[in-house]
């Protein structure tokens, strides 16, 4: 089943606004969902690059354990693991080694790099995940991977 993501600051496949990223503020845009699979118990939503320069798409923004009831993520999340809204949620690592490696770092991709797809990815899953604070994109797909009834994505764009 395809759950609908949407964002109030970009459409799907449109440029992301320079406040959400690198070059900008650097806030989590708002996100949004709908359509959520019956039996859901839990979501995931992971935002990556798969246009970086490296071996594996390049991770900004790493949410689990967000509560069924949440139909989506507020504008300007602060990066720290325990979130408060929605209650309940955890964040993850993301790509960098060095500032803010909790939470959500918009685009930012090397200079005269052409265009880069950021995909905001919203999983279902049938089950509560165990699963503590603070983990990598890889670690919560391999805890999720056998549980997502659902998913929906949605793609921003950005180019230096």
């Amino acid at each position: 089943m395809e759950i609908q993501v949407i964002s109030t600051a970009f459409s799907d496949g449109e440029r992301i606004p320079k406040k959400y990223t690198g070059e900008g503020e650097d806030v989590s845009p708002p996100i949004s969902w709908s359509n959520v699979p019956e039996g859901t118990k839990e979501l995931v939503l992971i935002c990556d690059d798969p246009d970086a320069p490296t071996e594996e798409p390049w991770v900004h923004w790493v949410v689990y354990k967000i509560p069924v009831a949440a139909e989506g993520l507020p504008e300007g999340l602060p990066n720290i693991p325990r979130l408060k809204n929605p209650s309940g949620a955890f964040q993850g690592k993301n790509s960098w080694n060095h500032g803010h490696t909790i939470g959500y770092r918009g685009p930012m991709p090397p200079p005269d790099h052409g265009v880069h797809h950021y995909r905001f990815t919203v999983y279902a899953l049938r089950v509560k995940l165990t699963a503590e604070v603070g983990l990598s994109k890889t670690a919560v797909m391999t805890n999720m991977h056998d549980y997502i009834i659902g998913e929906g994505r949605l793609t921003g764009t950005y180019q230096r």
